[in-house]
């Protein structure tokens, strides 16, 4: 069965790295969750070790026919044939699920904007190993000052803490993509310091002051804030570009903007 470029199918096939991807936490008795699950190399790893529960989502239809075929005889399996997108995984999942993608690089960051949005939290999962193109994991793992920080990882260290574990060879993968992957884990920050109410927030937020990322944010933090409500942010400089602002001065604007808009 071939991979379609439509779909940013690679499957990967190295089965030292799957071993170790399934490794890098304990599923045994566990409720865990698979995206993209393909040609059912993952999924055949994570049976070995003994789920309590296991759903997998595939989109293909051809490619999701044949897990049918391949594992329907476990009883402990769900099977979905949906676009991940457009799938309710918040409702579908249980409580502590554990949850594996090996995720298609043009929709890898929509699919991890999906799970910060998920609307209570802290969420029913507690492990999210996801599978992302370098650079993109790069920038998700930026930190404060370095020249990947961003918007991406100012949403993403909002909500879960972000470990990369390690990178993954090009030649891992049939067919073999022009890049280098990366595998990243993401844990829930059950209680955070800051209080903001809605995450689209913090979106709008770092949409406006990054819209001009060169740029001094003195002007645009003037279509969030008022200059009363600027002067009570404690350390906001407004000299600075977008790059220069710690996390932690973007949720205190978060904060502000939220009181004065019903959120």
């Amino acid at each position: 069965m071939f991979a379609k470029k439509s779909l940013g199918q690679n499957f990967l096939v190295d089965k030292n790295i799957i071993r170790k991807i399934i490794s890098s936490v304990n599923v045994r008795n566990k409720n865990v969750v698979e995206i993209g699950s393909g040609k059912g190399a993952l999924t055949e790893e994570i049976l070995k070790n003994n789920p309590k529960s296991l759903i997998l989502i595939e989109k293909d239809n051809n490619l999701f026919e044949n897990l049918k075929l391949k594992f329907s005889h476990f009883n402990i399996l769900k099977f979905y044939n949906e676009d991940i997108l457009n799938l309710n995984v918040e409702e579908i999942i249980k409580k502590e699920t554990i949850i594996f993608g090996n995720l298609p690089y043009n929709i890898s960051s929509q699919i991890l904007v999906k799970f910060l949005k998920f609307n209570v939290w802290p969420p029913k999962f507690n492990d999210l190993i996801l599978m992302f193109q370098k650079e993109l994991a790069d920038k998700i793992t930026g930190e404060y000052l370095s020249a990947n920080y961003g918007r991406i990882s100012i949403i993403s260290n909002y909500r879960l803490k972000v470990i990369k574990k390690f990178n993954i060879s090009a030649s891992c993968f049939i067919p073999r993509p022009k890049i280098t992957s990366t595998l990243l884990h993401f844990r829930p920050i059950k209680k955070n310091e800051f209080k903001i109410k809605n995450i689209n927030n913090l979106e709008k937020v770092t949409n406006t002051l990054f819209s001009e990322r060169r740029k001094m944010i003195n002007k645009n933090i003037k279509k969030i804030l008022n200059e009363k409500e600027i002067s009570q942010i404690n350390d906001l400089t407004l000299n600075l570009r977008p790059s220069e602002l710690n996390p932690d001065i973007y949720y205190k604007i978060t904060e502000f903007f939220e009181k004065k808009n019903i959120v």
